[in-house]
C-alpha cells in the first residue's frame, strides 16, 4: 500500500474526457486546479486498484485525508493541494467531499435508483465543480447549477465507460431499478453489444442526464470571471454533444468520445457560446427615453 501512495497518479489531465484547467483558465488559477486534479486522480488509482482489498483501499484514503490535513507525509499526490490550501485559505472541504465518494467507491458496487447514483455524485462530482468557482472567487449562488452540471459530466463518463467498469472492477452506475424496469441486468453489460433492454435503460439514464445539462446552463451567465464564463460554456457543450452520442450509440460497441477535431469544433462553439452569454450579461441597459418616467 505504501509504495501505491508515492507513485505518480495514472493518468493526467490531459487524458480526461473534458477540460481540465485548458488554456481558457487564468494562469494564476491553473495551479489549485491542477493540485485537486493531482489529489482526486491519485485517490482515484487507489480505489481502483485491483489488488488492494476493500480494507486496504479504505486505509490509503485515510493516508490521503492524513496528508491533506497535516497529519502525515504518506501521500506524494495530496501534498501540492495542501500547499496550495495553506497559501491561499482555501477550504479544505471540497477535497474531503471527493474522498467521501471514493470510500463509497472502495466498499459499494451498485446502485439502486437514480436518487442513490445522485446522492454519489453530491460528494464525487460536485466538489469538482465547487473548488473550481471557489478558486475564482465566485459566489455559492452558482453552487446549484454547477453541481447539476457536474453531475451531468460524471453521469456521462459512467455510461461511456459501462462496460469496462463492470468487467474490469464490477462496479456499475446504471441505476438497479431502471435496469429492470426494461427488463435488463448488469450481466448484460459483459456483451459485446447491448440487448435492447440495457439500450432502453441508457437512453433514459441519458434523458436524465440531459435534464441536469439543462439545469447546468445556468452557469456560465451566473459566473462573473470572463475566462471562466468561456471554460464553463465550453463544458457544457461538450457535455450536450456526448450525451446526445449516449442517446443513439450503444457504448458497448460504438463510439461515444468525440474525435480530436470534434473535440475542437465543440470546444470552439461552446467557447462562442460563452462569450455570446457574458458579453449580453455586461452590456449596459438602455438609458429611458424622455417621457418614460
Amino acid at each position: 500500500m505504501s509504495e501505491a501512495l508515492t507513485i505518480e497518479p495514472s493518468k493526467t489531465h490531459r487524458d480526461e474526457n473534458f477540460p481540465v484547467a485548458s488554456v481558457l483558465i487564468a494562469e494564476e488559477f491553473r495551479a489549485p486546479i491542477l493540485a485537486y486534479y493531482r489529489f482526486a486522480r491519485g485517490a482515484d488509482d487507489v480505489v481502483d486498484n485491483r489488488s488492494l482489498s476493500p480494507e486496504e483501499k479504505l486505509a490509503g484514503l485515510d493516508a490521503f485525508e492524513a496528508t491533506l490535513l497535516g497529519d502525515s507525509e504518506a501521500t506524494e499526490a495530496a501534498k501540492p493541494l495542501r500547499s496550495i490550501i495553506a497559501q491561499t485559505k482555501l477550504s479544505p472541504r471540497h477535497a474531503l467531499d471527493l474522498l467521501r465518494a471514493f470510500r463509497l467507491d472502495a466498499v459499494k458496487s451498485r446502485y439502486a435508483s437514480f436518487a442513490e447514483l445522485m446522492d454519489y455524485c453530491a460528494y464525487s462530482a460536485a466538489p469538482v465543480g465547487r473548488f473550481v468557482l471557489d478558486v475564482h472567487g465566485e459566489s455559492e449562488a452558482t453552487w446549484p447549477a454547477s453541481d447539476a452540471l457536474c453531475s451531468a459530466l460524471q453521469i456521462i463518463n459512467h455510461m461511456q465507460d459501462c462496460g469496462a467498469d463492470y468487467r474490469t472492477l464490477d462496479r456499475v452506475y446504471i441505476p438497479q431499478d431502471l435496469l429492470a424496469a426494461h427488463g435488463a441486468s448488469v450481466e448484460d453489460l459483459r456483451a459485446p453489444r447491448a440487448a435492447p433492454g440495457l439500450r432502453a435503460a441508457l437512453r433514459e439514464l441519458a434523458g436524465k442526464t440531459a435534464s441536469l445539462i439543462d439545469a447546468g446552463a445556468a452557469l456560465p451567465p451566473e459566473v462573473r470571471n470572463f475566462r471562466l464564463c468561456l471554460e464553463t460554456a465550453m463544458i457544457l457543450q461538450l457535455a450536450r454533444k456526448l450525451n446526445s452520442f449516449l442517446l443513439v450509440r450503444d457504448p458497448l460497441c460504438e463510439t461515444v468520445h468525440l474525435s480530436k477535431p470534434g473535440f475542437l469544433a465543440t470546444s470552439v462553439l461552446g467557447a462562442s457560446l460563452g462569450l455570446r452569454a457574458y458579453v449580453r450579461k455586461s452590456a449596459p441597459l438602455p438609458s429611458p427615453r424622455a417621457g418614460d418616467a
